[in-house]
């Protein structure tokens, strides 16, 4: 692309952020270089300057200016049908508008450096009866298992991003910290920062960092060596409910990078994977009412339940509590 364009946000690019956007159709443009793009106004959203987290709408016009000639093209990474009728199988929910997926431990949902599959890669299995592909509506972390929406249209991704945009959804994690919270039910309210660094991305508490806030229950315990929580985030930061629990003092089982060594347990074999799943979602449908949807524990977890005999019930610890963010 050697000249300035000006180029209308297709439907099917609907409520993308501006970066991702970017990402999509500029796979060349370096995260870095787009920022100092934005930040001198040249690029620009329906004439106006624009940040790379700004969702974008079908419609709207994007300057781009000249970005060079573009390097090769990394080779796309090869699906095989297995991996592809791996997440069918994964597929918990389907309707016209949603399909739902149990994501398992260790698939990430999103590529990146070193990521070569994911589920944004492996969409196209999940067309069934549509010529439309897929659209990511939210993630999770690559080791955090459980309910991952997708929507089916450009119409259903916009009305998702927006419910999710507008705090009108409630998710429910379940996890398994290593100690038991001082008190057993509470609400977290710390500010997290992004923090440079090799590690990959990582949060710490900072008053000059975006606001957090999560509710947590204690379901059950194994005496105080272990607790199995219920948290309820109401703000979607990075790392949000890893960083929270380490700050009380029970960090999440397998989380060594905001537990260190305190965040493993002996004696249980899957004791250094992260035991954190998204085990429910309530969010508001476009044909009317709400779905509601839970998956089920993934195997390392369930094993730990067992061993730990972790009982009770917790199918809405949360009852009566309105979101008030």
């Amino acid at each position: 692309m050697s000249g300035t364009d000006t180029i209308t946000v297709r439907p099917e690019d609907g409520e993308l952020r501006l970066d991702r956007w970017f990402r999509r159709h500029f796979p060349q443009l370096a995260h870095g270089r787009l920022e100092k793009l934005l930040r001198t106004g040249q690029v620009r959203v329906d004439g106006r300057r624009a940040r790379a987290g700004d969702r974008i709408t079908p419609g709207q016009t994007i300057r781009v200016p000249p970005l060079g000639e573009a390097p090769p093209a990394p080779q796309r990474p090869r699906v095989t049908a297995h991996d592809e009728a791996a997440l069918r199988d994964a597929v918990i929910y389907r309707d016209d508008w949603a399909i739902v997926i149990d994501k398992p431990p260790g698939l990430a949902v999103q590529g990146g450096t070193g990521t070569d599959r994911h589920v944004d890669l492996l969409l196209d299995g999940l067309r069934f009866d549509r010529d439309e592909r897929p659209r990511l509506v939210h993630r999770l972390d690559k080791d955090t298992s459980g309910v991952l929406l997708l929507a089916r249209t450009a119409a259903a991704a916009a009305f998702f991003a927006r419910a999710f945009r507008d705090k009108a959804t409630r998710k429910v994690y379940w996890a398994a910290a290593v100690g038991v919270p001082e008190i057993p039910q509470g609400r977290i309210e710390l500010a997290l920062a992004k923090v440079p660094g090799r590690g990959g991305e990582r949060v710490r508490p900072d008053d000059a960092g975006k606001n957090a806030v999560t509710y947590y229950r204690v379901i059950d315990q194994a005496g105080a060596r272990a607790s199995w929580l219920a948290l309820l985030p109401l703000t979607g930061r990075t790392h949000q409910l890893r960083a929270h629990c380490a700050a009380i003092g029970t960090p999440i089982l397998g989380d060594g990078k905001y537990g260190g060594a305190g965040a493993h347990l002996g004696g249980h074999v899957a004791a250094h994977r992260l035991h954190l799943h998204a085990r429910s979602l309530a969010i508001p449908h476009p044909a009317g009412g709400t779905l509601r949807i839970a998956a089920k524990l993934p195997p390392h977890m369930q094993r730990l339940w067992e061993f730990l005999g972790f009982a009770g019930e917790a199918d809405d610890p949360f009852a009566g509590l309105e979101a008030e963010e």
